[in-house]
């Protein structure tokens, strides 16, 4: 069984490739480590086949950056690989600190490909380690702040819900995704934590298992209206939406009335959502319950909502998760970290990869 033992989990200095370690030893053992170099971080195709992409990840890297520093642990970790790194280069590491200068456009920006999104001005030592980690940080988070603004343009007045973190590749990008997501547009997140580190407001219904742990939908309702009677939004699909969960949350939100409290929603989760959604709308309206709000959920994203709104769908709320938080028409947005300019014989000089490929290079004038 492999595990975390007693390691530290949150230290990420050494989330980086090992290449990345390998060039910083070579340039220790010639001497050239304290050069400057510069290196910018840019993507040369717009993800989705959208128009523009929105630049998110910063505060990551950030924080990343300012919490660089090989603990022990990590010298010792380091120490057993079979390159056998010198003990000067160790100790080099010991007193690493990131001492460059980072230029970024801010989070939130439109951007397009091959400009440069952030800009990296430091010894070559120092930018060879944060390259792995700044791409991962800034490929992701863009990826899904512009999948965001995508669903964001057809929905720009309803109320949008991120609903992604049982879905996500892991709980780092369940977090990060729902603050990409936020910074796109989304109105709310399903991730406590989220909203906790980042203050974005969080929202939540209930699940079909508490409809099952009920001898009756009607029960199961009315239970968790006694809970929480100030926030009650019921998920009417677990049975049948029309013939008994709705009815249900009518007579529920009928109780309400008469406690001097109203019903904030009902949640489809399920089947044609444009039918039932425009079925549920006449049903709350001819009960008197025009204030109750119509949220849908269920693999929703921008393609589904647009037709979904085509079809002059009644709905209020969208709860979108899986295809938002995976990004899953678009698995990766290829962002790359190239040397643009080194320092030789104390002048720094421009340099530029030439490819095969003529995508990967340009030439800026």
């Amino acid at each position: 069984m492999i595990s975390m033992n007693d390691h530290n989990y949150d230290n990420l200095t050494l989330h980086t490739d090992k290449y990345q370690i390998n060039m910083m030893y070579a340039h220790w053992v010639q001497g050239s480590l304290n050069n400057m170099a510069v290196f910018e971080a840019y993507f040369r195709k717009l993800p989705f086949g959208n128009g523009y992409a929105v630049f998110a990840g910063l505060e990551r890297i950030v924080t990343y950056i300012q919490n660089l520093a090989f603990s022990e642990e990590d010298i010792h970790y380091l120490q057993q690989q079979e390159e056998k790194y010198k003990d000067g280069f160790l100790d080099e590491l010991r007193n690493f600190k990131f001492s460059g200068h980072i230029h970024s456009v801010a989070e939130g920006t439109l951007v397009f490909p091959n400009e440069p999104l952030i800009r990296v001005e430091a010894r070559i030592f120092e930018a060879h380690l944060i390259e792995t980690a700044l791409l991962n940080f800034m490929n992701y988070q863009t990826l899904i702040a512009t999948k965001a603004s995508r669903i964001k343009q057809v929905a720009l007045n309803e109320t949008l819900l991120e609903f992604g973190t049982r879905r996500a590749q892991e709980a780092d990008a369940a977090l990060w995704g729902a603050r990409a997501s936020y910074i796109a547009g989304f109105h709310a997140t399903s991730n406590l934590r989220a909203g906790k580190l980042f203050g974005i407001p969080t929202k939540g219904t209930h699940a079909h298992a508490w409809i099952q742990d009920h001898d009756t939908e009607e029960e199961a309702f009315w239970k968790f209206a006694e809970a929480l009677p100030d926030q009650v939004s019921l998920l009417v699909d677990t049975y049948d939406t029309l013939k008994s969960g709705v009815p249900n949350a009518i007579k529920t939100a009928k109780l309400l009335e008469r406690m001097g409290k109203k019903m904030q929603s009902i949640r489809i989760d399920s089947g044609d959502l444009a039918y039932t959604s425009k079925r549920s709308r006449e049903m709350l309206d001819d009960a008197g319950l025009q204030y109750v709000k119509i949220i849908a959920s269920g693999d929703l994203d921008e393609n589904i909502i647009i037709n979904l709104k085509a079809q002059e769908a009644e709905i209020d709320v969208w709860g979108v998760g899986t295809q938002l938080i995976t990004a899953a028409d678009q698995p990766s947005l290829g962002g790359v970290y190239k040397l643009v300019e080194r320092e030789k014989n104390g002048v720094c000089e421009p340099v530029i990869k030439i490819s095969g490929n003529p995508e990967k290079y340009q030439i800026r004038v």
